[in-house]
């Protein structure tokens, strides 16, 4: 029985292929770790922010909501907390009846409306 060798034309196009593949696992490999470090990141962010309402220097984000949307009526899509210049505020986004999107600024701490202006 003979045995058979891969072209040379095969050997490269598999050479082609392979060198590509192990780049790409590598660097998916890398950006595993990467999202691996920013998950354990979001974790301890979201921990912070528990403890912080818990302690009654946040108010909890239901609340937030009500109080955005008792000045600008609509849906919210959107919120995010921030912190500018020492001072955390949470920015809400609400899509109004008529398809405007509005943002309202609030104080975390106190729920004081800082802003409301036009995204």
């Amino acid at each position: 029985m003979t045995e058979q060798r891969p072209s040379p034309r095969r050997s490269a196009l598999r050479a082609g292929l392979v060198v590509p593949l192990l780049g790409a696992l590598a660097a998916i490999g890398l950006a595993t770790g990467a999202q691996a470090g920013d998950h354990q990141e979001k974790a301890r962010e979201l921990a912070a922010i528990r403890a912080a309402v818990q302690r009654g220097e946040l108010l909890p984000l239901p609340r937030i909501m009500a109080l955005a949307q008792a000045r600008v009526s609509g849906d919210i899509v959107k919120t995010e907390l921030e912190s500018k210049r020492g001072q955390l505020i949470y920015e809400v986004k609400i899509l109004t009846r008529n398809g405007r999107v509005q943002e309202v600024k609030l104080d975390a701490r106190t729920g004081r409306v800082l802003r409301v202006e036009d995204d």
